[in-house]
């Protein structure tokens, strides 16, 4: 068992942790891409905004997944790129500004930690969603959410199979009935599986910021459930440092900015 990792018996009997339960959903798709490209899969992601809300966007911004579909490019010849959908897992844009997967706090002195993930499921999807046992993937403790942090935190994370139809609808549900839409939750989004030539796709999507762990199930995720070649995966995470680079840039020369702006009021 990796370091950090529990057994559901053991993180069950730890005395005085919180535990906290998320699930990937994601799905199968006989739908194509500008009508010839085959998409195969979609996986749903719920984003955060630093400070605010949750779900799968941006901020205050309600992101469109209707055009964020999954890429691998591939050499048609030495003047142009074919490029092939795998697939669009789904993640949520939470309240905090960071990406995660739909899911929350639960008490297992009062519930079952499935009935718990279905309760919370309601809340930010608005759809109650039946979670089993057979879901759940691993257990492990949480990364602190500050140095000085004392409170400990196991995340139990499952992953559920849907078919295209239920995952539509939870697409709905959530931006139209969901009672922390707009809230804890500012919207759902999928995942861009592809890696395109310059970079984009993928890579792009994992170089935003993500809560505790929750980049690593999806990687873990991608690769267990061969959503995405190994090879993509390393391209694709590869180009994501090079990313946080030019990002580290871009938010140092907008900080100039701001205290250049500053000095003028």
């Amino acid at each position: 068992m990796a370091s950090g990792q529990l057994s559901r018996a053991e993180a069950l009997a730890c005395s005085g942790c919180r535990h906290a339960c998320h699930v990937m959903l994601y799905a199968d798709t006989k739908a194509q891409l500008f009508g010839r490209i085959p998409i195969k899969h979609i996986i749903l992601v719920r984003c955060v905004c630093v400070c605010v809300c949750v779900c799968v966007c941006v901020c205050v911004c309600h992101l469109s997944y209707s055009n964020t579909h999954t890429h691998l490019y591939m050499s048609a010849s030495l003047s142009e790129q074919a490029y092939f959908c795998v697939s669009l897992p789904q993640m949520q844009m939470r309240f905090d500004g960071l990406l995660g997967f739909p899911g929350g706090l639960v008490n297992p002195s009062e519930e079952t930690l499935e009935s718990g993930l279905s309760r919370e499921l309601s809340e930010e999807l608005g759809l109650a969603l039946p979670i089993s046992v057979e879901d759940h993937v691993d257990s492990c403790y949480a990364p602190p959410s500050s140095p000085s942090s004392s409170s400990r935190l196991i995340t139990h994370f499952y992953v559920k199979k849907m078919d295209e139809e239920q995952i539509r609808e939870v697409e709905r549900a959530a931006a139209s009935t969901a009672a922390d839409h707009g809230l804890e939750v500012l919207g759902m989004v999928r995942v861009p599986l592809y890696t395109m030539k310059g970079g984009g796709g993928l890579a792009s999507f994992l170089s935003h910021s993500f809560i505790g762990n929750a980049r690593s199930q999806l990687v873990h995720s991608m690769l267990r459930l061969n959503l995405v070649a190994p090879g993509e995966l390393h391209k694709a995470l590869t180009h994501s440092l090079k990313t946080h680079a030019h990002t580290k840039q871009d938010l140092q020369a907008a900080l100039a900015l701001t205290q250049g702006l500053r000095k003028q009021f």
